[in-house]
């Protein structure tokens, strides 16, 4: 009976270390694929389906371009699909990628910004580095073989183009482009006795603001006699803390991913929002709600929002969540967002851009990159720039007659050519040289994400009765920093931590096959055990 109890375990034992020993190499196994070899020629002689994410922010302007594209796309290349899925928030896009990256399920093409590629490229090979494909003579940018009139490399906004490059490598194109502007009632301002400069500066727009935030011994607000009142509302506190750091060249990061945003300069404009918050005079989108309502409504005089939100802004704005009978009369100016150093500003660079997913398939991915050039065609550049205060990512559609005349028919009506809009494409077509980009890498997003943070915390704190002194601010970083895993790994080694609450992802699918097998493994050992256990311990139990 013992030797049969021996061979039982040495069995189990034997099989439990050989499903364990596979399941580990199937695991290694999906950490990546093998890198992209651009084919010599597109296989036309059979069908290939891909699939394209991207963002419309609800508007059915931008949805219908979208699909005009894709039929246009398809029409040219009858052997390739192009499937959408649609999406009205980037941080969804990016949460869905990074989930299927695990089941190995991403899109092939995604409208997405180059702080979550960095995230997207801790795998191995799952987004194509672009060089190659560029620079193909058949399927490069403007190549032979292409089937449409794509831009060159050279007439791709060289600032533009730049942003895509992460780690020395270029793995995103431009789609569109758009920085913030500070939209601004100037009849109210005016009101109040001041002129509206061509350069806002931060201590102009908090003085006006103060006044502004006057009010009667009824509580009424002076300025437009209501009980709401909200001078100064930002939409993006992330960028309102990194545009102000990169004017005052206070400390932000590295591009090799060291952490500066915890500073002297930082605690400076943390002390400047708490002082006016609790005059009233400041508020975010994320305490108040979205900016354009209350400016609509005459309840606000300066908001910043990104010129790709021009279209809600203003007494004739096309687009309202507000009813008609809310809106307030005025004249609405678009100017940068406020500066530090009007003779020197500078604003930020935003707006979606493309990157492309390595597949089994080089051919769906060669079919992908086609795609992904059309998108680049003057006619999708210049339709979908015109539904906002988008700029066209290429010269070659930024000076196409067309966009020209567009641009030059500013206010002839409020849809297509309204002035407001058109004036916020102006603002970053004036200022391109005035942009900038901050550093990507893995855990730039959330340190991003803990800039904002640390405005939103001082607002609300002021708000719950709290004094912001030299403890608040040292507790704001600590707790900040702690949120978004800014403090685990170190100054030195950030860009190579999972850099935060979202970098980290799902548990890999490799992970999860491997714990569910091994919780087999053991389970089947038991119960080779009790097979053989049971009948020795009833004979026992006999004698």
């Amino acid at each position: 009976m013992r030797a049969e109890m021996g061979k039982i375990r040495k069995a189990g034992i034997a099989a439990a270390v050989l499903l364990t020993a596979l399941l580990l190499g199937g695991c290694h196994g999906s950490k990546g694929r093998q890198a992209f070899t651009v084919p010599e020629e597109l296989d036309t002689s059979r069908q290939i389906g891909i699939t394209f994410w991207a963002k419309n922010d609800t508007n059915k302007t931008q949805t219908r371009i979208y699909e005009k594209a894709i039929s246009d796309f398809e029409k040219l290349y009858p052997n390739i699909s192009v499937s959408m899925r649609l999406y009205t928030d980037y941080s969804r896009i990016y949460n869905d990628v990074i989930t299927n990256i695990a089941t190995d399920t991403t899109p092939d093409v995604c409208i997405t910004y180059p702080d979550h590629i960095a995230t997207y490229l801790t795998g191995d090979n799952i987004v194509v580095p672009l060089e190659e494909l560029m620079d193909d003579e058949r399927y490069g940018l403007s190549g032979s073989g292409l089937l449409f009139d794509g831009p060159s490399k050279e007439e791709i906004i060289p600032q533009f183009l730049s942003e895509g490059v992460i780690a020395g490598r270029q793995y995103a194109l431009p789609y569109m482009r758009s920085t913030e502007a500070c939209y601004v009632n100037k009849t109210y301002v005016e009101k109040l006795g001041y002129e509206v400069p061509d350069i806002l500066t931060w201590d102009y727009i908090w003085e006006v603001s103060d006044k502004a935030a006057e009010q009667d011994q009824d509580g009424n607000y002076l300025l437009n006699g209501q009980k709401v009142m909200i001078p100064f509302i930002y939409k993006s506190t992330d960028n309102m803390m990194i545009q102000y750091l990169r004017q005052t060249d206070g400390g932000y990061s590295t591009p090799e991913g060291e952490i500066l945003l915890f500073n002297d300069t930082t605690a400076k404009l943390l002390y400047d929002v708490a002082e006016h918050v609790k005059k009233g005079a400041f508020s975010t989108f994320k305490i108040s709600s979205y900016p354009g309502n209350f400016f609509n409504a005459g309840q606000c005089i300066f908001a910043v929002d990104s010129t790709a939100g021009a279209t809600w802004m203003g007494t004739d704005a096309p687009l309202m969540d507000i009813h008609s009978d809310k809106v307030a009369q005025f004249e609405t100016v678009v100017r940068p967002v406020p500066q530090a150093d009007p003779e020197h500003p500078k604003m930020i660079s935003q707006g979606p851009s493309v990157c492309l997913f390595n597949k089994k398939d080089p051919q769906e991915v060669l079919a992908s990159w086609l795609f992904m050039q059309y998108l680049l065609t003057n006619e999708v550049q210049m339709a979908y720039s015109e539904t906002e205060g988008y700029v066209p990512v290429t010269s070659k559609a930024q000076d196409d007659e067309a966009y020209r005349d567009y641009l030059s028919r500013r206010g002839e009506d409020n849809e297509l050519h309204y002035e407001v809009k058109i004036d916020a494409a102006k603002l970053l077509l004036d200022h391109v040289q005035d942009t900038f980009v901050t550093p990507v890498f893995n855990g730039s997003a959330s340190l991003r994400d803990a800039a904002g943070q640390l405005i939103e915390n001082t607002a609300k704190g002021v708000r719950r009765g709290n004094t912001v002194d030299a403890a608040f601010i040292e507790k704001n970083y600590k707790d900040t920093a702690s949120l978004y895993r800014l403090d685990q790994h170190g100054a030195q080694s950030a860009s190579l931590s999972a850099g935060g609450k979202k970098e980290l992802g799902p548990l890999p699918a490799g992970a999860k096959y491997l714990i569910g097998g091994l919780a087999v493994v053991w389970c089947l050992l038991l119960a080779v055990f009790l097979k053989g256990f049971i009948p020795v311990l009833k004979n026992k139990n006999r004698v």
